[in-house]
């Protein structure tokens, strides 16, 4: 099989947030790139982000990143550019798959601030060790992570949100009834019993201008959860 003929002056950007730290925002990120392709008279074609996701979520998790994966063959692109090698993943499996899916529409993978590049020994022992040190740092995250969800445990302090339907009382551990959320439990296990679909329900509540606590749309899930009462306190 002949490899796929790309242009390595045409450049995709990959932009990634996580829940667990900020310091590099999708702005800041975005003019890396930019940067990037200026010094080095490349164009930046397009540019592909996944806001609140984690450095160790599976390739299939990443809707921007498979975006950007299957831009590099729309357009030709030789070329996926990360501000830093730690944006593109913070496991070192799933940066090795991710690699392999550039490689495979005929690209490389580019770090803005140069960490890591070319293909000499020294790029990739480079590579490789800016790839431990993201994975070792994600799981020092989730160790701490860990650890303070079993402090507030072991002080009998509650851990995460308040299913829907409930909010904590004044002490800060108890549970009361939130009856705002309680009137669309009962709504939504009335709709069932009418024989709506969860995904009608979630539809009928976005129609009468009810939204999920977070915003955006409602998920089956916390519709059959709803239902099925397993959001009881």
């Amino acid at each position: 099989m002949k490899p796929r003929q790309t242009d390595a002056r045409k450049v995709i950007g990959y932009i990634r947030v996580s829940t667990d730290e900020q310091t590099l925002g999708p702005q800041v990120q975005r003019t890396a790139l930019a940067r990037w392709c200026q010094q080095h008279g490349a164009e930046l074609v397009d540019v592909h982000a996944d806001q609140g996701i984690s450095g160790g979520a599976d390739v299939e998790a990443r809707p921007g990143l498979m975006a950007a994966i299957a831009t590099l063959k729309t357009h030709g692109a030789g070329v996926l550019l990360v501000a830093k090698r730690d944006r593109l993943a913070r496991d070192n499996y799933v940066n090795a798959m991710i690699h392999r899916l550039v490689e495979r529409s005929g690209a490389t993978v580019r770090s803005a601030d140069g960490s890591g590049d070319g293909d000499g020994p020294e790029a990739v022992l480079m590579r490789r060790i800016v790839e431990a040190f993201a994975e070792y740092e994600r799981l020092l995250i989730q160790a701490r992570t860990r650890a303070a969800l079993a402090v507030k445990r072991a002080r009998n302090e509650r851990v995460g949100a308040p299913p829907y339907g409930w909010r904590l009382a004044a002490d800060g551990v108890r549970l009361e009834a939130d009856p705002a959320e309680q009137a669309t439990v009962a709504r939504v296990q009335q709709y069932r019993r009418e024989g709506l679909t969860l995904r009608e329900i979630g539809e009928r509540l976005a129609s009468e201008g009810v939204a999920p606590r977070a915003g955006g749309r409602w998920h089956p899930q916390t519709i059959a959860n709803m239902v099925k009462g397993r959001l009881a306190a």
